[in-house]
């Protein structure tokens, strides 16, 4: 049981979701630092200076009722840097090292190997001079 365990453990794609949660909650830390030292000071510029940064009130007297803008458009940066270096970053080369080191599809179809056939047998009847020799 334990031996069924350690290969599972061991197995390539466990230790590499293991680095890459670890990699992403890092990387999530070190986004999150930037929008909340460069985005948000930016977004406060729009807002009221009796309000907490860019957003609205429901009801002018209160507030409590007062619709923060700016955390969602935080958040929708901190995805599009996320989603953006990892993809440029992980993604992409990836996608080159599997295209160059993968094996290449050598199967073929019914109707390639008949034309390959075909085409063979008409190089051979070339060769041959037109003749058939079995």
């Amino acid at each position: 049981m334990l031996k069924g365990f350690k290969e599972f453990l061991l197995r390539g794609n466990v230790v590499d979701l293991a680095v890459a949660v670890v990699i992403g909650t890092a990387f999530v830390a070190i986004i999150t630092a930037v929008t909340n030292g460069i985005v948000n000071p930016i977004l406060a510029v729009f807002g009221k200076p009796d309000e907490f940064g860019l957003g609205f009130r429901l009801v002018a007297d209160k507030p409590a009722t007062f619709v923060q803008v700016g955390p969602i458009i935080t958040a929708v940066v901190n995805f599009v840097l996320i989603a953006t270096v990892l993809y440029f970053v992980l993604v992409l080369p990836a996608l080159r090292v599997k295209k160059r080191f993968s094996a290449k599809d050598t199967t073929l179809t019914d109707s390639e190997v008949l034309v390959e056939i075909r085409d063979l047998l008409a190089d051979s009847q070339r060769s041959a001079g037109g003749r058939h020799e079995f």
